[in-house]
């Protein structure tokens, strides 16, 4: 392909490319360009807007419920799970300052989770989490609330208990993303969309060489040259880099129609947090179900299934609103990225100036903030920062 010298100088050569314009790669953008202005950034999106989780999640702005920690801190020990939290809660704060409460459409009305039968016996641990996160919020978070149970319309039948930390709340996703994109577009970052990249190689001056089909000539390929490049793909990384640690999982969301006096309000999760739910504009919003077919759900199709669907539905008339009449006005998938044996993110370098932040673990609203301030340290300051990767899967290379 021959370009002009224009678009070579342009539009072909960055500081820094990264590819995915999702919340992480947005977010990492801002980062280097709030504290270098001069640095160049280009941001290659394979979609006309990004569609893996930023703009297909829940729009919870939340770091995770008590069960899920107590879950963590088996998986992965106590030390990991409160540097987990606490990256999480950290990096919910940057993404407010950054983008502003208004901007998210951002509503503090507290986090809650649903607690059956067979999970009573996991609130004899729940003074252990608020130990562990003492540190973190000054203060004992997780608190029991029966008297919520009936105030919100739950079948009582079922929920045997609620438990209420009051830091988390919910964000428009949406309205989150489209701001977020227009400032780091203010800032002078460009970004190229329908651009679909094939593989990276270094270059022979040490810079690294990402390559793309060209959409108007097929057969053809793109290059562009950027000193860094940072893949911030998440689930979809495996086409880029071999032996990551990491696999796709679909979660699956219905919303109702508006429910006249729908009671509940903030942000709710249950069932060891494979469902969760919200108010939504006074509509229901509810999402997960991966539980129910993990092989089926281990996916990057972005498509919902009847099976998990269903359960959507049985769960709004037996367990939400019981006795109340409601209709699904919307549904839609999208894909998250986790790793076997750890809920950690990868944020790290690959190898010499190409970098990855990926593997949010269904927290990239949480994650997206202080992944980016990592990843800038990295590339601007050549801080080391921490790899993590499971250490039998460890030797990295690109996917040619």
């Amino acid at each position: 392909m021959y370009n002009s010298i224009w678009e070579k100088n342009w539009f072909f050569n960055a500081d820094t490319i990264i590819i995915g314009s999702g919340i992480v790669g947005l977010s990492t953008a801002a980062a280097l360009i709030e504290e270098n202005p001069n640095h160049q950034v280009l941001i290659l999106e394979r979609g006309l807007i990004p569609t893996g989780a930023s703009t297909r999640n829940a729009g919870f702005a939340c770091f995770g419920s008590a069960t899920e920690i107590m879950a963590d801190i088996d998986l992965m020990g106590k030390e990991a799970s409160f540097n987990l939290v606490k990256m999480r809660y950290e990096g919910l704060q940057k993404l407010r300052k950054r983008v502003g409460d208004k901007a998210l459409d951002f509503k503090g009305d507290g986090g809650y989770e649903i607690i059956t039968e067979p999970m009573v016996s996991k609130l004899s641990r729940l003074q252990e989490v608020n130990k562990l996160l003492r540190p973190i919020f000054k203060e004992d978070i997780y608190h029991l609330v029966p008297e919520k149970i009936e105030e919100f319309g739950f079948n009582k039948e079922i929920v045997k208990a609620m438990v209420y930390n009051k830091y988390e709340g919910q964000i428009d996703s949406g309205k989150a993303m489209s701001h977020l994109l227009t400032y780091v577009q203010k800032l002078g970052a460009k970004i190229i969309t329908g651009a679909e990249v094939i593989k990276y190689e270094k270059h022979t001056d040490g810079k690294v060489k990402v390559i793309l089909k060209n959409p108007l000539r097929d057969g053809e390929k793109c290059e562009f040259l950027g000193k860094n490049m940072v893949i911030c793909t998440n689930a979809f990384s495996g086409s880029l880099v071999q032996n990551l640690n990491i696999y796709p999982a679909r979660g699956q969301v219905v919303v109702t129609k508006p429910i006249p006096g729908l009671k509940l309000k903030g942000t709710f999760h249950y069932d060891d947090g494979y469902f969760y739910f919200r108010d939504f504009y006074g509509r229901l919003l509810l999402g997960g179900g991966r539980n129910l077919d993990i092989e089926g759900e281990t996916t990057t199709e972005q498509k919902t299934t009847k099976l998990i669907t269903d359960k959507l539905k049985s769960i709004i008339k037996d367990v939400i609103l019981p006795g109340t009449d409601f209709e699904i006005e919307h549904e839609w998938a999208g894909i998250m990225c986790f790793g076997h044996g750890t809920k950690s993110p990868i944020i790290a370098k690959l190898e010499e100036n190409v970098f990855c932040a990926i593997r949010m673990s269904g927290m990239g609203v949480a994650l997206s903030s202080e992944a980016a301030e990592k990843i800038k340290n990295m590339i601007l300051h050549g801080k080391t920062g921490e790899t993590r990767f499971d250490d039998s899967r460890s030797e990295l290379r690109p996917r040619l």
